[in-house]
């Protein structure tokens, strides 16, 4: 276990105030077609560095002001889809194309252990936008106007625990909340749902140090895949309070048994199955405090019964010596993930693009970096687009949307994506309480779907 400093608040605090103001130098620039550091299927991998504080470099958020928005990439256009959302964090799309967005946050009543390290880390999380309560509800989104706003925005479910994941199986809607995994009866064109559904898998909760919990079903919908992250950074909390946690768990609806399909994922977010592999994948966030540019995020295909390290190694079989005691007969099981995305670049969203409106990224990855608050400079903040062949990555990222921070302010952050009936990119984003959609330059609003 990982002793908590004993520092008064006072000292922890000018000693953050420190940490942020220091200089540390910037990646440099890949040229074209290469990897910049903790990027790629075979990222550089610094030495660890050790401190007694983290760094701690915050972005205050402050959202968008005066119609201004993010920068897309050439030959890309990006408008607002819907506006004056709460905490926008995940989104899912009907079939029929009316899309869902789950506004939600930590639960309020779960609370990390006491200790003046996570004092502080509370009141840093505050200051990036991520203390607002959970509005703990799902939002609809129907049609396209001319300008590219959705034609309506209604409040399609309500009361349900920190919204994460969800999924549409037959008649059944399934939504992850924080602790449990529930569902609900829907019908096509349904604009609220006001049944209290059924719990059907109670998951992981208790401290919930990483809340939110995804779900994607399997192509025949027999089984359900649910996301359960950590309850600490590399099990400062003890691994007693990990059980069943860091992984991702497979789900039978027709027995009511789980089973853990992968482990070792600290905190595993965005799923998808890839349109040619048919293969699932995840982003997942890896530890901090071993430096600025350890350890990498990462996007991985999940293999069954496969174990990716956490805590006691990283990227494969680096073993994290703050882990006692050390489990080298776990470290020897340890495989590496597929494609680094960069360290503290909080890596949430991932779709695959299999729309026909934007072929430039057919079958590639898209991934919202909600972006770091403990590295200077700031890493994420960004929608980037990795782009695959035959299934695997097969190149560097592209960006797709930047310009979420400038000046240390956060006019947005990049969480959940997905892609519209028409083939339009969505992305949530929870500082600005905006969905935005990108399409591509001077083509007119493409309907996703007619309003009903």
């Amino acid at each position: 276990m990982i002793p908590t400093p004993r520092l008064p608040l006072a000292v922890v605090l000018s000693t953050l105030a420190l940490a942020a103001c220091a200089q540390t130098a910037p990646t440099a620039t890949p040229a074209p077609g290469q990897y910049a550091v903790g990027f790629g299927p075979s990222p550089q991998l610094p030495a660890p560095e050790k401190s007694l504080i983290p760094t701690v470099h915050i972005a205050k958020a402050q959202g968008w002001t005066n119609g201004a928005k993010p920068t897309v990439a050439a030959g890309l256009a990006v408008t607002p889809y819907a506006t004056g959302l709460d905490h926008p964090r995940w989104l899912y799309v009907l079939p029929n194309g009316d899309v869902l967005v789950a506004e939600s946050n930590k639960p309020a009543n779960e609370k990390d252990p006491v200790s003046i390290k996570g004092a502080v880390q509370k009141q840093v999380m505050k200051k990036a936008g991520a203390g607002v309560a959970s509005p703990d509800r799902i939002m609809l989104l129907r049609g396209v106007l001319p300008n590219g706003m959705a034609v309506t925005k209604t409040v399609f479910m309500e009361n349900i625990r920190s919204p994460f994941g969800m999924v549409l199986v037959g008649k059944d809607l399934y939504v992850a909340g924080s602790d449990a995994l529930y569902k609900f009866p829907y019908k096509e064109g349904d604009t609220k749902i006001t049944d209290k559904g059924v719990k059907v898998w109670d998951l992981p909760a208790g401290i919930n140090h990483h809340w939110t919990k995804n779900v994607v079903a399997s192509a025949d919908g027999k089984k359900l895949y649910v996301t359960v992250g950590s309850n600490s950074n590399v099990g400062e909390n003890g691994m007693d309070i990990e059980a069943g946690r860091a992984a991702i768990w497979e789900f039978d609806p027709a027995t009511a048994k789980g089973r853990i399909f992968a482990s070792g994922l600290r905190n595993p977010n965005g799923m998808a199955w890839n349109p040619e592999s048919k293969a699932l994948w995840t982003a997942v966030n890896e530890r901090d405090e071993l430096g600025n540019d350890l350890v990498p995020d990462y996007i991985t295909s999940v293999k069954d019964g496969a174990f990716y390290g956490w805590p006691y190694s990283y990227y494969g079989q680096n073993v994290d010596k703050r882990i006692e005691p050390a489990r080298p007969d776990l470290v020897a099981k340890a495989i590496a993930p597929d494609y680094a995305l960069g360290a503290h670049t909080a890596s949430l969203g991932l779709a695959f693009y299999t729309g026909a409106l934007l072929p430039q990224f057919k079958n590639g990855a898209l991934v919202g970096q909600h972006g770091s608050w403990n590295r200077k400079p700031y890493s994420g903040y960004k929608l980037i687009y990795v782009p695959f062949s035959g299934g695997k990555p097969s190149g560097p990222p592209q960006d797709i949307l930047t310009g979420f921070v400038k000046d240390e302010v956060a006019f947005g952050r990049p969480v959940g994506v997905a892609v519209d009936k028409a083939g339009a990119i969505l992305l949530a984003d929870d500082v600005g309480n905006v969905v935005w959609r990108v399409t591509p330059a001077g083509a007119a609003a493409t309907p996703a779907v007619a309003a009903k």
